[in-house]
C-alpha cells in the first residue's frame, strides 16, 4: 500500500516554513529587523530553543543574517539578483537603460492589469493612500519625497498583483535604481515641466485601479513608462549635444 505513517513536524521546521512564506510574499523585506528572540518566540508560540534552531537554519541558507549587538535581519537578497560584473555593464551602456525601461513597461503593465483584477480592497486602499501622499509631496515641491513615493507607488501595485515572482523581480529592478545604476528618480522630478505630467500619469493609473478596470490600468501604466522612455531619450540626446558643443567651443578657442 502507498500509505506512510504521518510524522509530527518539528516546531523549528514550522517556524522556517512560516518565515519562508513571509519572505516569498514580500511581507518581510530585505534589511528588515526581526523582533527580539523573546518577542518572536511569543508571537509564534514556540520555545526559544526551537526558534534558535529555525533561525540557524535560515541563516545557513543565507535568508537571514545576524548583526553583532543589533539582532537578526532579513538578508539583502536583492543584491544577489544580478552579479556585480553585470551591474557594471548595465551602468556603462545606454542600451541597457532603454531595455530596462522597456522591460519595466511590459512588467508594470501586466502588474497593473493583475492588480485591478486580483487586488484586494485593502491593496487598492494602500495604493490610493500612497498616491495621496504623492499629491502632498507635489504641492510641497519636494523631489526627494516624490521620488521615494514614486517607487512605493509602483511596488504597491506589483504587491497587489499577488504574483511573488513578479514582486521580487520588480524589487530587484528598483534596487538598481536605488544604486544609481540607470538614472536618478530625483533628477526626473526636478525637470521643469515634467512634475505635473508625472503626477497626472500616476493619477490615471490609480483611478483605473480604483475602478478595477484592468485594460485602463495596463494602458495607463504603459503610457507612464513610455513617457519615462522618451524623457530619458531626450536627456541623453541633450547630454550628447552638450558634449559636441563643448568640443566645438574648445576647438574654436584653440584656432
Amino acid at each position: 500500500m502507498p500509505f506512510q505513517r504521518i510524522q509530527p513536524e518539528k516546531l523549528s521546521i514550522s517556524v522556517v516554513r512560516q518565515i519562508e512564506l513571509l519572505l516569498l510574499q514580500g511581507i518581510l523585506r530585505p534589511g528588515e529587523r526581526l523582533p527580539s528572540e523573546r518577542e518572536l518566540a511569543e508571537k509564534l508560540g514556540v520555545s526559544r530553543p526551537s526558534l534558535r534552531e529555525a533561525i540557524a537554519e535560515l541563516q545557513a541558507r543565507e535568508l537571514l543574517t545576524t548583526k553583532a549587538s543589533a539582532g537578526v535581519f532579513v538578508a539583502d537578497l536583492l543584491d544577489s539578483a544580478f552579479s556585480e560584473s553585470l551591474v557594471r555593464l548595465f551602468a556603462e551602456h545606454d542600451e541597457a537603460l532603454f531595455d530596462y525601461i522597456s522591460f519595466r513597461r511590459d512588467l508594470e503593465g501586466m502588474s497593473a492589469e493583475r492588480a485591478a483584477r486580483h487586488g484586494s480592497d485593502m491593496d487598492l486602499q494602500v495604493i490610493d493612500t500612497i498616491y495621496k501622499k504623492m499629491e502632498v509631496a507635489h504641492q510641497r515641491r519636494d523631489p526627494t519625497e516624490e521620488a521615494r513615493l514614486d517607487a512605493e507607488f509602483h511596488l504597491s501595485i506589483v504587491e497587489a498583483s499577488h504574483n511573488i515572482i513578479m514582486l521580487h523581480m520588480m524589487r530587484a529592478m528598483f534596487n538598481l535604481l536605488h544604486q544609481g545604476v540607470f538614472y536618478n528618480r530625483q533628477m526626473i522630478f526636478r525637470q521643469r515641466g515634467t512634475r505635473d505630467g508625472l503626477l497626472a500619469q500616476h493619477r490615471a493609473i490609480n483611478e483605473a485601479l480604483q475602478l478595477r478596470d484592468p485594460g485602463a490600468a495596463r494602458a495607463a501604466a504603459e503610457a507612464h513608462l513610455d513617457y519615462v522612455y522618451q524623457l530619458m531619450s531626450d536627456l541623453k540626446r541633450s547630454e550628447r549635444n552638450e558634449d559636441i558643443a563643448r568640443l566645438r567651443y574648445e576647438h574654436a578657442k584653440a584656432m
